[in-house]
């Protein structure tokens, strides 16, 4: 850690009175656990546990910390005393968010290791999401605050700022723990504001970790990392102290947290589910676009809110692009994704796994065929082969809802103008993508999609500075780029009057 982010840490720390006690000794009755909540910069032991599973085989293999109401408590009351110091120096939150990404670099091969046990995905693919921790840091270090004169003249000096809004609780999905965490965690800490973060409780244990590294450059009560079953939840988003709630999940949860910030106007971001077209136009070469479109649809198992979950084909090239992405789906390996060469790990949960075999055979049940795939596989976890379902049309549930697995439908059009309105025709629109030998023509295609990212020729590029947010259903506000920051500030008017 560079010697400023120490001082930086020390004085912001210097600041905070009332440190919090480290709450009770967990009971030599219960099932311990190696991993601690993170409250007022000090590890927290519980007294309760919880069992997380690994999803390559379908048994517990650690314990989690249950936190208490208590305990979350004094978790808002440590952000909320942290608040009034943090806020003030913005050159020292930006050399302890370097300082955090010197830690997080440091611990990737840590954290990817305790991420594939608790969610499935690929040992590689866990540590590039551990090391995109890092990235967001040092972007939001780096990202200006801006100050904007509107009027400066003999009447008056007008500036509009932006201030943070105080404490925010953070609640994060299975899919993509650790990334989507510091989505909220650099822009919000940047901004001013401190945060109560929550993982979910099928994954909660490299964010447990990462809490407990960050809090050796962090300044305490500046990021508290809780955990906890599904009461937890509610617990955060209807406590008095937050002021704004930044959730990433489902709809219908989503749909619940804007109900719980209302009564108190909390601000919100909603980042929900997706159900994302894909739209092949009559001059794509199936052959040369197989290998992306399907990693667009199957990065993580399937278990991207803005991967590919529906495909449109002209119906002359439909028989070839079949065939070419059942190609790609036949050639992958399945496996634990602790195991050298895996590309693609279970199902992150038995919920999940269910889901998809359910829609499979609804979508089966209702004429469609798997031309590969179409069943779980017979072995301990959660694995699903993966399935490219042709035979199927817009109103099977496959195609309707968001299957969240590694099951690709695709179906087949004859017009354009037909095949845009039913790509549109859903209450989603986080993301979507056209594909073509004419990126032009292409681009006027994404253009008329009702999404918040239309890609051309790819999917699922995000990046640090590019914002991401859905339409419709899928969310409100956005996350990532000087946008993203945004969502974490209010507008404050300075006038000052020369008369």
């Amino acid at each position: 850690m560079r010697l400023a982010g120490r001082r930086a840490a020390h004085r912001l720390g210097m600041q905070i009175a009332d440190r919090l006690p480290s709450g009770p000794a967990p009971s030599d009755e219960v099932q311990m656990s190696q991993y601690t909540l993170t409250v007022d910069g000090k590890a927290v032991g519980t007294d309760s546990t919880f069992g997380v599973v690994n999803p390559a085989t379908g048994e517990v293999f650690e314990q989690a910390p249950q936190c208490t109401r208590e305990q979350l408590d004094a978790a808002m009351r440590s952000s909320a005393a942290a608040y009034r110091g943090w806020r003030t120096d913005e050159s020292a939150r930006r050399e302890v968010l370097r300082a955090a990404a010197g830690v997080l670099t440091g611990a990737v091969d840590e954290l990817a290791s305790i991420l594939t046990a608790e969610q499935g995905k690929p040992l590689a693919e866990a540590r590039r999401e551990a090391a995109s921790t890092a990235t967001w840091c040092r972007y939001y270090a780096d990202l200006d605050l801006p100050r904007e004169v509107i009027q400066d003249n003999d009447q008056a000096y007008v500036e509009v700022t932006r201030r943070p809004l105080g404490v925010v609780a953070a609640i994060t999905p299975w899919n993509y723990p650790l990334s989507l965490a510091m989505w909220k965690i650099a822009p919000a800490l940047m901004a001013g504001n401190t945060m109560v973060l929550k993982p979910s409780p099928f994954t909660p244990l490299a964010t447990l970790r990462m809490g407990e590294l960050l809090a050796r450059v962090l300044p305490p009560g500046v990021l508290n990392v809780v955990a906890g079953g599904d009461e937890l939840g509610p617990w955060m988003t209807g406590h008095e102290i937050p002021r704004k709630i930044s959730f990433t999940g489902s709809v219908a949860t989503g749909k619940r947290v804007a109900s719980a910030a209302a009564p108190d106007l909390k601000r919100v971001t909603l980042e929900l589910g997706g159900n994302d077209p894909a739209i092949l136009l009559d001059d794509v070469d199936p052959a040369a676009i197989a290998q992306r479109l399907f990693w667009a649809a199957f990065r993580n198992n399937g278990q991207v809110c803005s991967a590919v979950k529906r495909v449109y084909v002209p119906e002359r090239l439909y028989d070839d692009v079949a065939e070419a992405l059942a190609a790609q789906a036949r050639s992958v390996r399945v496996g634990d994704g602790a195991e050298a060469g895996t590309e693609l790990g279970p199902l992150n949960n038995k919920p999940q796994l269910a889901r998809v075999a359910e829609l499979v055979e609804n979508a089966i049940a209702a004429g469609a065929k798997p031309v590969t795939g179409g069943r779980a596989l017979d072995r301990p976890g959660y694995f699903y082969e993966p399935t490219i379902l042709v035979g199927v049309q817009d109103g099977t549930r496959i195609v309707d809802e968001e299957q969240f697995g590694p099951v690709l439908p695709i179906i087949p059009y004859r017009d354009l103008d037909d095949a845009i309105e039913r790509s549109n025709a859903t209450h989603f629109g986080l993301s979507g993508s056209v594909w073509s030998a004419d990126a032009d023509r292409a681009a006027a295609v994404a253009a008329r999609l009702e999404c918040g990212t239309a890609w051309v020729n790819t999917h699922l590029v995000l990046q640090p500075h590019q914002p991401f947010g859905g339409a419709k259903w899928s969310g409100i506000g956005v996350e990532n780029g000087p946008w993203g920051l945004y969502g974490f500030t209010e507008i404050q008017v300075l006038h000052r009057s020369k008369l």
